[in-house]
């Protein structure tokens, strides 16, 4: 696994999933391009694009690796999240695979964008969507994404669980030492906290944590460390 910079990040055994973290946007976001070494067949999840040089360093990342972008997941819908998703789709030629939950956020696109000093977003209403449910398998090469829904950061959360590689996306749901946010519209909480609880904080310690923004982190350091469990 690489880091945005390049860098080796912590490498699994048995590798079927390579993972590219790429950092865009002011908000620094991750987003992550999960991909099954066996047949070049890869994800993105998150694609925070903003601007001509994020989306070349994206574009020529999968071309010099020969990699067939196949699926395009989103954890959830806030702006950071999703500002180059209506390019990315239309490239590919791909849909969006979110929560249901998350489609209002996600037609709110412009708005939060001009709140978040974005300028100007892209309309998002009239992509492709695959509604991608809690607990559902997402096939990929010879590889699975377990979709596990986390809401209370806002609707729609969804975290994604590669078990072989003993990783989670967990998006805005978990960070290293803190949680999401959820003092935005429709957050709540008490949700987050128990979603995490419920759906997280049961995988092993060993698990590797790739949050939607700063550093990488295991379930058993927040399990001892993190301040709201």
């Amino acid at each position: 696994m690489r880091g945005a910079d390049g860098t080796a990040l912590k490498e699994k055994t048995s590798i079927m999933i390579d993972v590219k973290q790429f950092a865009f946007n002011h908000y620094i976001e991750n987003s992550y391009l999960l991909t099954d070494t066996a047949t070049g067949d890869c994800a993105l999840v998150d694609p925070g694009m903003t601007s001509d040089a994020e989306e070349k360093r994206l574009n020529q990342y999968l071309l010099s690796h020969a990699l067939k972008l196949k699926l395009v997941l989103l954890t959830h819908a806030h702006v950071d999240h999703i500002a180059g998703l209506r390019r990315v789709c239309e490239r590919y030629n791909l849909p969006v695979a979110l929560h249901r939950d998350g489609w209002p956020l996600l037609r709110q696109a412009p708005t939060y964008g001009i709140m978040m000093g974005f300028g100007q977003v892209d309309d998002m209403s009239s992509l492709n969507t695959r509604w991608v449910e809690d607990d559902e398998v997402l096939p990929l090469g010879e590889s699975r994404i377990e979709a596990r829904w986390v809401p209370g950061h806002c609707p729609g959360s969804l975290c994604f669980v590669l078990h072989d590689e003993r990783l989670v996306v967990s998006g805005d749901a978990l960070f290293r030492m803190s949680i999401g946010r959820t003092d935005l519209p429709d957050g709540d909480y008490d949700l987050l906290t128990e979603k995490i609880r419920s759906r997280l904080m049961c995988l092993e310690d060993d698990y590797q944590v790739l949050p939607g923004h700063g550093e990488l982190t295991t379930i058993g350091d927040e399990r001892r460390s993190n301040p709201f469990f």
